[in-house]
């Protein structure tokens, strides 16, 4: 540890660069979805032009995956934090960052590995003309189905116990922590199907509003850090499940 410095002012100097590097992540990958779209109107109101069959499978699933750090970067950053301040804590002289990636790197794995399912299911519904090519999402009654089966989940023990966990971080650390950049990326994985178990309803919704639409990307990311950081959790989520309730039936019936 470098002297005179104590261990406080290295956990706060590891949390300002950590920040900076998310805040830095997220711009790149907004800048990457974003681009100029009908009548110079941006794609923060308009879907994204991209679409499977234009670019391929692997455009397909690299839109899927920054996509998946835009929505999932913010609510796992409080885990990102405390375990980097965890680690730096438990040995002063060692510096978090590469530990803090390998977390990361194993709880974007799961999310890659959803991407790419993602990505060939869009891939299939172009080839089955059931994404509208303006919108890059089904029909308004497929899309209903879609907000019936994501506001059901949201009522459903899998639903709760995965949200317990991802509200949770000093738990699953007490009780998983694995030393070295190894152990952190078994534990980042281990949360990321956790993640997923919570969230993979919500992404679904993407069919239903429009693939790679960026205005409700930014509604649902902020849909799960209400879920996954604000009190009162589980009373979000099952107001946020009775809504797309509501919304589902809505659709199917006018």
């Amino acid at each position: 540890m470098p002297t005179g410095i104590t261990t406080e002012r290295l956990i706060v100097r590891d949390r300002i660069i950590l920040l900076s590097g998310a805040v830095i992540v997220l711009a790149l990958a907004w800048l990457v979805l974003a681009r100029p779209g009908v009548d110079g109107v941006t794609a923060v109101l308009l879907p994204h032009p991209h679409t499977a069959e234009r670019g391929g499978l692997p455009l397909a699933i690299s839109l899927w995956l920054v996509m998946m750090v835009v929505m999932m970067l913010p609510p796992v950053l409080p885990w990102i934090l405390f375990f980097a301040s965890a680690t730096r804590d438990h040995r002063p002289s060692s510096s978090p960052f590469a530990s803090a990636s390998a977390l990361m790197g194993g709880y974007f794995t799961i999310w890659g590995g959803f991407s790419a399912t993602a990505a060939l299911g869009q891939l299939g519904l172009e080839r089955l003309a059931l994404l509208r090519p303006g919108t890059l999402a089904v029909s308004p009654e497929v899309g209903a189905m879609f907000l019936l089966v994501a506001g059901l989940y949201q009522f459903t023990a899998l639903k709760a116990a995965c949200l317990t966990h991802c509200r949770s971080p000093l738990g699953f650390y007490l009780s998983s922590w694995r030393n070295g950049p190894l152990g952190a990326y078994r534990m980042g994985f281990q949360h990321g199907l956790y993640c997923l178990g919570c969230c993979w309803a919500l992404m679904g919704l993407a069919f239903a509003f429009g693939i790679m639409n960026l205005l409700w990307m930014a509604v649902l990311t902020l849909v799960i850090c209400v879920e996954q950081i604000a009190p009162h959790g589980k009373f979000w989520s099952r107001a946020f499940g009775a809504s797309f309730l509501v919304w589902g039936l809505a659709l199917l019936v006018w």
